[in-house]
């Protein structure tokens, strides 16, 4: 039988809460252009000035220096291909993650035995957050800054109270 809108059970599922978390990356695309360009011009002009003189090895180390700036940038967006979907529905808890390899796990809780626990330092604020239940657990957000921890945190505790009130 298809549920349809307007059945009590369609009601009882519907997402109260649906959060999509993505690291934030502040380099775009044209900006990364732009600062790899200026990186490897700064690289350049040094390195030919050194071959002028005679010390062409020294340059070897310039092509290092470049490579290694330009390998931690593709390491740091392919990190924020990580992404985290946490949905709240009266019947189900449910967080799907995606690591940037493209691997996935999906947690599934019930949100009247759920914990939600969030770990606080006095001066950085949240430092970490977990959803437990079923005899297992899962950290959510480790990758989002302190204000959408916080953001996050307390919305998601929101809607775990309205479900769970109802």
């Amino acid at each position: 039988m298809r549920q349809q809108k307007g059945d009590k059970a369609y009601a009882n599922d519907a997402p109260v809460f649906e959060a999509l978390l993505t690291p934030h990356r502040s380099l775009g695309r044209s900006g990364f252009i732009v600062l790899m360009g200026l990186i490897t011009v700064m690289t350049i002009a040094p390195g030919i000035v050194f071959v002028a003189a005679g010390a062409w090895p020294v340059t070897a180390f310039f092509g290092l220096d470049l490579f290694l700036i330009f390998g931690a940038f593709w390491l740091s967006y392919r990190s924020a291909r990580s992404r985290e979907f946490v949905s709240v529905s009266r019947t189900q808890l449910s967080v799907f993650k995606r690591t940037p390899s493209g691997r996935t796990t999906d947690f599934r809780f019930n949100p009247f035995w759920a914990r939600f626990d969030v770990a606080r330092h006095e001066e950085i604020g949240i430092t970490g957050m977990q959803i437990s239940g079923n005899g297992t657990s899962t950290d959510v957000g480790s990758f989002l800054n302190p204000d959408d921890r916080e953001s996050f945190a307390s919305a998601f505790a929101g809607a775990l109270a309205t479900v769970r009130r109802k």
